[in-house]
């Protein structure tokens, strides 16, 4: 993703160009990243309602940003991490709720909302954004999730290994 973002922005570096752009063109700039269909009409889509209904600004509530094409809270909760450090919640991405489920920290594996809220609960909101980055890094290096390197893992000997 990182690196098609950058390439991304090079070739569309206003919401005014992403919202011109065809969607096939836009298909062929985030093709390696999957779904790319899906992606290119909601970046389209997203761009569009940006400047039609929040005059090219990003908005900054949950509700508002749920309400762009494609976005959900997870990735609501992310832009707001990023712009303004106001998350509404955890961001619950498949890493977290796999490992947080795994760590015993969830019950449930497949509901990210619901595993949102029981995170919220437990994880200082101050630390909301780092919790995320952490399991997101862990999920990549050692909590796999077909074929975990428990064996190699930092936190083997305090994990329940709940589903392994």
């Amino acid at each position: 993703v990182n690196k098609v973002t950058r390439v991304l922005f090079k070739n569309y570096p206003t919401l005014s160009d992403f919202a011109n752009a065809s969607i096939e063109d836009i298909e062929k700039a985030v093709y390696s990243t999957g779904y790319f269909k899906s992606k290119a009409r909601y970046i389209k889509g997203s761009a569009e309602k940006l400047i039609a209904d929040y005059g090219g600004k990003v908005p900054l509530s949950i509700h508002d940003l749920t309400t762009l094409p494609g976005v959900g809270r997870k990735t609501a909760n992310v832009v707001l991490g990023v712009l303004n450090k106001n998350q509404d919640g955890v961001v619950v991405d498949t890493h977290v709720s796999r490992i947080s489920y795994r760590l015993g920290l969830t019950t449930t594996r497949t509901n990210r909302e619901k595993a949102e809220k029981e995170l919220n609960v437990i994880i200082p909101k101050k630390e909301w954004e780092h919790y995320s980055l952490y399991l997101i890094n862990h999920g990549r290096k050692y909590c796999i999730a077909r074929n975990p390197k428990c064996e190699t893992c930092p936190v083997r000997d305090i994990c329940p290994k709940v589903g392994v």
